[in-house]
């Protein structure tokens, strides 16, 4: 008995097909990219160089490094300003990614960031881009306290150690430690965040209160560990973006002393 082919292998000709389900993940995936680019652009640029700066200028004159809890201090400023600058690009992120699994009749059908970003403003009004701000700038407080402080206490560690001189295995070696501290103490405050913005009205009313009230809830009806679901693909994300981020950093600021400040 001959054999059929399936429908969903190809078409009548025997050629494979392009599902339509990985058309629209490709898409989909591809479709916050212009919002991501200008997040980094506004919150990563904002809140390392306020960070270096006041890191600087907050160093003794021996070359003795702020303590452990001022660097937290350091980092919590340097993440709030941040996180104020990049929240209009982090709105416009959550909703273009999350487009695409909306139902047809929901879905908002933003061109790209800067379209988002006017159609906000015009169809919902200006302090629309700034929702979620509170929890954002929470996350951000906590996430540069941990990361931040958690990278320079843990460069100065190694140095300290005398296994490690200042290149990039040492770099490495503490972003990779700072990815970790930064994944527990970020992903409850990111769950919170992600939720607020990324809500809808139900009956009139907003789905959640407040970031308290998302983590009660969460809490409540999903358990209490259902705050670190999915640590590792966090981690897996994080950690690199920290490794790249610290030893570029680290780059850019010899090269910079080193071209400017050397004469």
């Amino acid at each position: 008995m001959a054999a059929t082919a399936s429908p969903g292998a190809g078409g009548m000709d025997g050629k494979p097909r392009t599902s339509p389900k990985s058309v629209k993940f490709l898409f989909g995936g591809l479709a916050g990219l212009s919002a991501g680019l200008l997040r980094q652009a506004t919150y990563t640029t904002t809140r390392l160089g306020i960070y270096t700066v006041l890191f600087e200028r907050l160093t003794g004159a021996d070359g003795t490094p702020p303590g452990f809890l001022l660097k937290a201090l350091i980092g919590m400023t340097a993440g709030a300003t941040g996180a104020f600058v990049g929240t209009p690009a982090e709105v416009a992120l959550i909703r273009m990614t999350a487009d695409g699994r909306l139902p047809p009749d929901q879905r908002r059908g933003y061109k790209n960031v800067f379209n988002a970003l006017i159609r906000i403003a015009r169809e919902e009004g200006v302090p629309t881009l700034w929702r979620g701000c509170i929890p954002t700038m929470a996350r951000a407080v906590v996430v540069n306290a941990a990361q931040l402080a958690s990278y320079s206490q843990s460069k100065q560690f190694l140095l300290d150690s005398g296994y490690f001189s200042d290149n990039i295995l040492c770099h490495f070696c503490a972003s990779m430690i700072s990815g970790l501290v930064t994944t527990a103490a970020s992903m409850p405050v990111d769950i919170a965040k992600t939720r607020i913005q990324n809500m809808r009205m139900i009956d009139g009313k907003p789905e959640y209160k407040n970031g308290l009230d998302v983590l009660v809830k969460v809490v409540r009806y999903e358990g209490f560990f259902s705050l670190w679901k999915g640590f590792t693909p966090y981690y897996a994300r994080l950690g690199p973006h920290t490794v790249l981020t610290f030893i570029f950093l680290e780059q850019m600021n010899k090269a910079y002393k080193r071209l400017f400040l050397s004469g």
